[in-house]
């Protein structure tokens, strides 16, 4: 799949980006969310960083499917969701399905 990126401001919280683009002629609509996890908030009191992601992950919105998880600092982890219907959407325009 081919890749646009987009700078994105850092902010604290939560951000919501919708992102309209039109590819041959079709538009799409399409919704990320980035969040910033801080380890020191994880639920499971555990120094494995892995089990807190899996922690948070299945806890996380299904309405909202991974995207990518970014470069973890000693605070936090940027985690960027994708909208699930968006997702399913790329991968039907990826795959010629309708």
């Amino acid at each position: 799949m081919a890749h646009i990126a987009i700078p994105i401001p850092t902010q604290l919280g939560k951000q919501d980006i919708e992102i309209e683009v039109t590819i041959n002629g079709q538009k799409q609509a399409l919704h990320y969310r980035v969040e910033l996890f801080y380890w020191e908030d994880c639920a499971l009191p555990t120094v494995d960083r892995a089990e807190c992601l899996r922690h948070i992950l299945s806890k996380y919105d299904r309405d909202w499917s991974l995207y990518y998880i970014g470069a973890p600092t000693d605070e936090f982890v940027p985690i960027t969701f994708v909208k699930r219907e968006d997702l399913i959407k790329q991968r039907q325009l990826l795959t010629g399905a309708n």
